[in-house]
């Protein structure tokens, strides 16, 4: 049996799209893409991304079947932030071989190396600021809104293909009824008198006020993450790209500007977990998607909490605890008493020592950051 592992042409990108469906055929937890939203993603020439990166789709096939797939990207942006040569691995899918997983990283690793990649480093799904990361704990149910997914054997199959734990990321349960307690409710109060927080919601109806408020955003993402690791900021393009795709499914009462006396001190946005209703959605057409969106969004009980940023002047304030009691209070409206908080950087202590003890959150999912040296 002949293993041939391929580049593809740009005119082949909906066949790697659709490879994914052959490795998820039984799981029940795999939520399928929306194909309009991967064929977006990996436009080359409509999506911002590809405009200071590049990748290369790899397709392995054995006998004539596809076994596998990997993409190779050089995120030039990510270079010049951090002064070296990494280059990623991301979209990888491969059946229970490791010949055939070994062969995807060698090609990967190969067409990196000769453009002078030093590192490679993966999964992400085109970057750190899409779907990253591999689930390696926590495959007892269906992933969360842009979160990732795999099979438990592929953390295996990775490592034994030579690559090493870079950074872990980690998820955390958080339940109303855990963190909303009096004693919340009245510190909560304090905070916000002491720093007299006003919390701003974003006008979607309003193009003019929406297009300023989405300036504010990227200000403050790109501000409040600049020192993280791996962090790279989203040029004006990437992030308006985000934001109208966004906008589509957020619920404008989850997304809203913290200002501290007068002053932006921060924002959270929180999305309704709408994989709830696309899990149902099994070849991840259009039409279908927006039927089982519109009849299934009111029985989802859960938001992702996204990004919550605090501009570092504003640190240490107790800011950020008031901002997840405020989200949790707003979702609660809308009758969903759950959250999930991710991705969390294992390095980021703060933050998780203030989702534990604080929030009283439980770590109950962590997705792995790999490296290896070319």
């Amino acid at each position: 049996m002949s293993l041939t592992i391929r580049a593809l042409k740009k005119s082949e990108t909906l066949k790697f799209i659709k490879a994914q469906w052959l490795f998820y055929k039984d799981d029940p937890y795999w939520v399928p893409p929306m194909l309009m939203d991967r064929k977006k993603l990996l436009n080359v020439d409509k999506n911002p991304f590809y405009k200071h990166s590049k990748i290369q789709l790899f397709l392995a096939e054995r006998d004539g079947k596809i076994v596998g797939r990997i993409a190779a990207i050089i995120n030039d942006n990510h270079n010049i932030e951090h002064n070296d040569k990494v280059g990623f691995f991301g979209f990888f899918e491969c059946i229970q071989d490791q010949g055939v997983a070994t062969s995807l990283f060698t090609a990967a690793e190969q067409w990196l190396r000769d453009r002078g990649m030093e590192i490679i480093r993966g999964p992400v799904n085109p970057s750190m600021n899409d779907e990253c990361g591999l689930l390696v704990n926590g495959f007892d149910g269906p992933p969360v809104i842009l979160m990732t997914y795999n099979p438990p054997y592929y953390a295996q199959l990775i490592e034994d293909a030579g690559y090493e734990k870079s950074q872990d990321l980690f998820a955390y349960l958080l339940r109303n009824a855990n963190y909303a307690s009096e004693k919340m409710k009245r510190l909560f109060d304090v905070i916000v008198k002491r720093n007299d927080l006003v919390f701003r919601g974003l006008d979607f109806k309003d193009k003019p006020k929406f297009k300023r408020d989405v300036e504010t955003l990227k200000f403050i993402y790109n501000e409040a993450w600049e020192k993280n690791w791996g962090f790279v900021k989203f040029t004006d393009e990437e992030f308006d790209f985000l934001a109208a795709d966004l906008k589509q499914i957020a619920d404008p009462n989850l997304v809203f500007i913290v200002e501290s006396k007068g002053r932006i001190a921060g924002f959270c946005l929180a999305l309704p977990d709408v994989n709830q209703a696309l899990i149902h959605n099994k070849k991840g057409s259009l039409l279908p998607g927006a039927f089982h969106l519109l009849t299934k969004s009111k029985k989802i009980d859960l938001c992702r909490i996204i990004v919550l940023g605090v501009l570092p002047e504003f640190r240490n304030t107790g800011i950020d605890a008031a901002i997840y009691m405020e989200i949790g209070e707003r979702a609660k409206q809308r009758g969903i008493l759950l959250g999930e908080a991710s991705w969390i950087l294992e390095s980021n202590e703060m933050m998780n020592k203030g989702l534990t003890t604080t929030m009283h959150g439980e770590r109950y999912r962590t997705y792995r950051l790999y490296d290896k040296e070319l």
